[in-house]
């Protein structure tokens, strides 16, 4: 291991710095604060950025659309395989290093995207790009945590925090308008001057930073068994339901690979002396809760995310453009209040905050369990309005709850194994919920048309004035009514639940014990 030499005053990695304590922050720390947020949300962007211009690749290209959904999958397993292993790269090649050169790397694969000609060979630098998107996000929290004095942590999260809220919802809607404008090309080329200005500023101004560098054994039974089984796993996710789950042969054998590999995975990443994935981190209490919470949260969150616009297209007749318009508005607020919140939040008790933002969680998904076939624009927009307030004083306070009780050299792995869980929770989030929605909106398919019969007086007049003259079209339209209703019930019935979710993660929060300082386990354990 590499001996540590002391961070020269006003340095990132200081422990206290003049312009800091006057209020300000030394130049450097700024410079590397807009490089690392710049980095951040390229890769979380480029999560979603691709959705809505699946169909455009599919033509241009000349695949299927069942084909253009590789193009998501792939980018999915990889990053959710990658991102566990973020701690033992970051000991095995420092952080400063790992973050330059899978910033880079993601440049190269970023134009690999851009320039493929085919859809095998989209699908292949889109699984290339994932694996090494997967350590950016948790090396720049790391990276944040340390170049930041204590007392401004909570600034350095909560800017984490509104990028993790605010670049998923401009993905589908930058990505819409750069496909419509340009051409699908330029969704994934636009990484390519970003991430190199973000990999020279961070690299240059972290220049001399000391790093724990160690030459820990390649744990290669626990890295064989991580990529068989997150991938296999993250598949079945994928693939469910389109595949009508263990109808199919394909989701029952890889279920049947992913438990056994994952298994085999935990068994041996418990024993092994130098595992590739260090689950001993769960040892912490605080860590354990708060990775429970953001895990549930976020899955809560990610299925809200998902309901909506696909409810606003399919059964209130919204374009993609004014879906993307009415739910934008969740990012109003925490981009206005987030500051405030990192800047304030360690006056109060981080559990008290997280609580707060739980109840309007839950508030906000008990009001759209209300919702009906006429409810209008100004109230869906409202709705997601309110909502902002609960995200912007939840990201922040759970991810410093989670990181409160690791020391220095445990908050890369921490982050990437909390950061990787929360993904798979929203994988997990996104299957159930889709499944979930069909599944009750059949049940009140049958409730409704079981009290519905020609038969009933005056039900065929009904049914021929609905189809102005035609009997026939008449039901079809009643068949129409009853499809969009049972669906709008269904909606309804997964917000009631997600309102009970949301009020259950607080009890997850009042596990977690003061102090909630980002590292603070680092203060006792000598520092990053």
């Amino acid at each position: 291991m590499s001996a540590q030499a002391p961070a020269a005053p006003g340095a990132p990695g200081a422990p206290a710095a003049t312009g800091a304590a006057s209020g300000f922050l030394p130049p450097s720390v700024a410079l590397c604060t807009v490089g690392l947020a710049m980095a951040s949300f390229m890769q979380v962007l480029d999560t979603t950025i691709a959705n809505v211009s699946l169909p455009t690749i599919a033509g241009n290209l000349g695949a299927s659309s069942q084909q253009a959904t590789w193009v998501i999958t792939s980018f999915a397993v990889s990053t959710a395989i990658a991102l566990p292993l973020t701690g033992w790269l970051s000991r095995r090649f420092g952080e400063r290093k790992l973050f330059v050169w899978a910033t880079l790397a993601f440049v190269i694969t970023s134009l690999l995207c851009g320039l493929a000609q085919s859809m095998g060979m989209l699908v292949l630098s889109r699984a290339l790009q994932g694996f090494v998107a997967g350590p950016m996000y948790p090396i720049t929290q790391s990276l944040l945590v340390s170049i930041y004095p204590r007392e401004k942590r909570g600034q350095a999260l909560a800017l984490l925090a509104m990028i993790t809220v605010v670049a998923p919802i401009c993905g589908p809607i930058l990505g819409g308008w750069i496909t419509d404008n340009y051409s699908w090309e330029w969704i994934f080329l636009i990484n390519v001057p970003l991430g190199i200005f973000a990999a020279l500023v961070v690299g240059n101004q972290l220049k001399g930073r000391p790093e724990h560098i160690e030459k820990p054994k390649m744990d290669y039974v626990g890295l064989v068994t991580l990529v068989i089984g997150v991938g296999a796993l993250q598949l079945v996710l994928d693939l469910g339901n389109d595949e009508d789950w263990f109808s199919s042969m394909k989701i029952v054998v890889l279920a049947c690979v992913a438990v056994v590999t994952l298994t085999v995975f935990l068994i041996w990443e418990l024993t092994d002396k130098d595992p590739i994935v260090d689950l001993k981190l769960f040892r912490h209490r605080n860590f354990r809760a708060g990775t429970l919470a953001m895990v549930v949260a976020y899955a809560a969150f990610f299925s809200v995310a998902l309901l909506i616009p696909q409810w606003l297209q399919r059964d209130m007749g919204y374009t993609a453009i004014w879906a993307g318009l009415a739910t934008a508005p969740i990012g109003i607020l925490p981009v206005i209040m987030t500051p405030f919140v990192g800047k304030y939040a360690s006056r109060f008790d981080m559990r008290m905050l997280a609580t707060v933002a739980f109840i309007v969680l839950s508030m906000t998904s008990f009001l759209r369990s209300n919702f009906n076939l006429q409810v209008d624009y100004t109230h869906v927009a409202g709705v997601q309005l309110i909502m902002g307030i609960g995200v912007a004083l939840f990201f922040m306070p759970v991810l410093q709850i989670l990181l409160s009780d690791l020391d220095g050299r445990e908050i890369a792995a921490g982050s990437g194994l909390a950061t990787f869980l929360r993904t798979l929770g929203g994988s997990f989030a996104a299957s159930l919920t889709t499944w979930l929605w069909a599944r009750r909106t059949q049940v009140h398919h049958a409730d409704l048309t079981e009290h519905i019969s020609v038969y009933q007086p005056g039900m065929q007049d009904q049914m021929t004035a609905m189809g102005q003259g035609d009997l026939q079209h008449g039901a079809a339209v009643l068949n129409n009514m009853i499809n969009h209703q049972a669906s709008q019930m269904g909606f309804n019935d997964i917000f009631f639940l997600l309102g009970w979710i949301f009020l259950a993660i607080i009890a997850f929060l009042w596990l977690a014990k003061p102090p909630f300082g980002a590292g603070a386990g680092a203060a006792a354990g000598g520092g990053h």
